[in-house]
């Protein structure tokens, strides 16, 4: 399997740049998604990502975000190609020199304090919408699909895990929330409706291992699969709080993410509230696995309902 892996990014590469390739190999363990090879012809090395050609859409995201980070100063790998070719969706993006964040030898508390300075800028980012399908590139807008119980808005995201709150919630049968605790809940999240949040662009899965450090010590931020339209600065913070209960070796600890809040320009004190759309995540996410992924019920009851005991005892 990983020889035709190897095989495909070759062919793909070959192809952009009508040159025989000289060496190539596939990158383990850095992406969960993506197949991703390096591809060294005569002239050029570059990263080839690929996947099946339902991933389109995601690599012309990842594109116009890549781009619109480099206008505002925030370096990432320039992207040379995306394509279809023989089902298979790819990418081709020039090489980046340097270590993998979750590798380098640079202080990590200074690469955080440097992810924190760009998720700023990237929350300056002009778009429009919610969610995380790029439907219009030119005026950067962004939609979020319906779904049963939710119109694929911020207020329908909300009340569709409001309504959800019943008596015969299988959140209580997974011993997440008690019936009382189910009340409780329902008035945090009715609360999240009133509230006027802020909408940007967000990365989406911040992490170091979607970072290069160069031989000059400059971060450079890859990977933005995940990017989408939603409340921020929430949305990065409390993905790394997700990280971090989960114990991810990509997220931050404590000093870490001090060190992200600090770069950002966050106060410790600015976090009460934003543990409620944790929650509100957690929730969510594991209502969706109950519909459509009943393998990860469990590891993401576990995770809800460690959050519901870090906010509500």
């Amino acid at each position: 399997m990983e020889d035709s892996v190897v095989i495909q990014a070759e062919r793909i590469a070959g192809d952009f740049h009508l040159e025989q390739v000289k060496t190539s190999y596939q990158i383990i363990g850095k992406g969960i998604t993506n197949q991703v090879c390096v591809v060294e012809t005569e002239s050029r090395k570059v990263v080839v990502r690929m996947n099946n050609k339902d991933t389109y859409p995601s690599y012309m995201k990842e594109k116009w975000c890549i781009e619109q980070a480099a206008a505002i100063g925030i370096p990432g790998p320039e992207v040379l190609s995306i394509g279809i070719v023989d089902e298979t969706a790819y990418m081709i993006q020039a090489f980046v020199d340097g270590d993998n964040g979750s590798d380098s030898t640079v202080l990590k508390s200074d690469v955080w304090w440097q992810i924190g300075k760009y998720a700023k800028l990237i929350h300056s980012i002009p778009v429009k919408g919610y969610g995380e399908n790029l439907i219009d590139p030119v005026h950067g807008e962004f939609h979020s699909p319906s779904h049963a119980g939710s119109d694929g808005s911020w207020q329908g995201y909300v009340q569709y895990n409001i309504n959800s709150l019943t008596e015969s919630d299988r959140l209580i049968e997974l011993g997440v929330i008690t019936q009382m605790k189910s009340q409780r809940v329902r008035k945090l999240f009715e609360n999240l409706k009133k509230e006027t949040f802020r909408f940007g662009l967000n990365h989406g899965d911040i992490s170091l291992k979607n970072t290069i450090v160069n031989q000059e010590n400059q971060v450079i931020l890859l990977d933005w699969e995940s990017a989408g339209v939603s409340v921020v600065p929430h949305g990065a913070v409390i993905q790394l709080m997700h990280y971090q209960i989960l114990g991810l070796k990509e997220g931050p600890n404590i000093e870490e993410f001090k060190a992200f809040l600090d770069g950002y320009g966050i106060s410790e004190e600015d976090l009460a509230d934003m543990r409620h759309l944790l929650l509100l995540r957690a929730f969510d996410n594991l209502r969706w696995a109950i519909d459509r992924s009943p393998d990860l019920i469990e590891s993401y009851a576990a995770f809800a309902k460690q959050v519901v005991d870090m906010i509500m005892d």
